[in-house]
């Protein structure tokens, strides 16, 4: 998840190195200097968050980034308010609820009148509606916010996760084209940066584009590459899109046992998550995949596999 700058955490250690070590009696970090409560306070909160959102429970998580929120309001930080909005914005998404998802990111605006945002943060703000409206199917509102991301990212972090929106979004209108040179673009950019998230993003929509031209077995390439970071990232919902997308791969290529099999592991990996969302799409696939077995079997010829899947 998202956490505050530098900055924000007064300058006295990187964020991961601070997480990395909370639990441990010593690190191979210089002593870190006494942080002042306000700022303490949001960081235990960001913290507890982020923990609960790992172990799966989005109704905790939810409160405390909302506390992490409120904290941060009561000291004027604008960084933290708009990392915890963004976070909080995640997890309703992630609970089904598009509405809050949207209203919580309304605490970032670039003319508050009282606090200034980051460009940054506003890029990210921006970049996080898109995927709200990409998720609705709003696909013109969708283009608009990322190009707003765009233009606040002025040599920022994000450039990879634009570039892989834009190939989303090229995708959905079937222009596969534009979607490949927009991933590959994301891709290059991902590498650059050492970002590995946005890599495994860049190689999973190069793997949809290839699956929509009918490309298996480069689909495959590029879907079974994405699962390797995602599995050492361990992000739980995109190893279940890799894993879907895999299936739909081989699905593609004529060999349903390991498509099931892909789908299979698709379900285990969204029901440990708690996704109710992947699980009854992970479901779904695997009943389809039964249903034309068992037409198959009974002479009728079966449907042709789907070549394309969501993000």
């Amino acid at each position: 998840m998202i956490r505050p700058t530098a900055s924000t955490l007064t300058r006295f250690a990187r964020v991961s190195t601070a997480l990395a070590c909370a639990f441990l009696v010593a690190c191979s970090q210089p002593p870190v200097k006494s942080v002042p409560e306000g700022t303490a306070a949001v960081i235990e909160a960001n913290r507890r968050a982020d923990a609960y959102f790992r172990s799966g429970n989005l109704d905790a998580a939810a409160r405390y980034y909302r506390e992490a929120m409120r904290l941060a309001r009561s000291i004027e930080d604008a960084d933290s308010i708009a990392a915890n909005a963004i976070n909080l914005s995640i997890v309703y998404q992630r609970m089904g609820r598009s509405d809050g998802a949207r209203a919580s990111l309304d605490a970032v605006r670039e003319q508050d009148g009282k606090l200034v945002f980051p460009p940054d943060r506003l890029a990210q703000v921006a970049l996080r509606r898109a995927v709200l409206d990409m998720d609705e199917q709003k696909f013109p509102s969708a283009a608009g916010w990322v190009e707003r991301a765009a233009a606040y990212c002025k040599n920022c972090p994000l450039s990879a996760g634009i570039h892989n929106v834009r190939a989303q979004l090229a995708l959905e209108g079937g222009d596969i084209d534009n979607a490949i040179a927009s991933g590959r673009a994301g891709l290059s950019a991902s590498r650059s940066s050492g970002d590995r998230a946005e890599t495994a993003n860049a190689l999973r929509v190069l793997g949809l584009a290839a699956i929509r031209t009918g490309d298996a077995a480069a689909a495959f390439g590029f879907l079974d590459e994405a699962l390797v970071v995602d599995r050492e990232i361990a992000v739980p919902r995109k190893i279940y899109l890799d894993l879907v997308a895999l299936g739909r791969a081989k699905a593609l290529g004529g060999d349903r046992k390991a498509a099931l099999s892909y789908y299979e592991r698709a379900f285990v990996v969204s029901d440990a998550a708690r996704d109710s969302r992947g699980a009854a799409e992970a479901r779904a696939l695997i009943e389809a995949i039964n249903e034309r077995r068992d037409t198959d079997s009974s002479g009728t010829p079966a449907a042709t596999v789907e070549s394309h899947a969501g993000q």
